[in-house]
């Protein structure tokens, strides 16, 4: 049986970059997570940015949803309904919790993100450019 699992992603797109964060292994992915009970996947984007990089959202707007592939667990199947944020955000983000590494992905990065962040990332771009031609 196939868990679906409510997840909020946070975009955060900084003259640096758009801000990114890795475990150990230094595979980068957009801030974000599971939605606890009751709450919403705007409300887990947010508070998964603060919890992962220490960073406030000033300003959240909802970008789009995506469904995710199935992986498996001892419990069985999950599935992710993820929505994603463009969150304008302040504060000095520093690496916490889970999180060991954050960094800023451009373009022209060498940075080794996963497949589904840069599918997110390339979404994101295509909107904003086609939003200013």
């Amino acid at each position: 049986m196939t868990r679906i699992r409510k997840k909020g992603v946070a975009l955060v797109d900084t003259p640096k970059g758009i801000l990114v964060v890795s475990g150990r292994k230094k595979v980068f992915t957009l801030p974000g997570g599971g939605a606890n009970n009751r709450e919403s996947r705007k409300h887990a984007a947010v508070r998964e940015l603060r919890e992962e990089t220490g960073l406030i959202a000033k300003k959240r707007i909802y970008l789009f949803s995506y469904h995710g592939g199935i992986w498996h667990t001892r419990k069985g199947g999950v599935k992710n309904h993820a929505k994603v944020f463009l969150i304008n955000a302040y504060g000095h983000a520093k690496p916490r919790h889970e999180i060991k590494h954050i960094d800023y992905w451009k373009p022209d990065s060498k940075l080794k993100i996963s497949r589904r962040t840069k599918w997110i990332i390339n979404k994101y771009l295509d909107m904003k450019k086609s939003k200013y031609n």
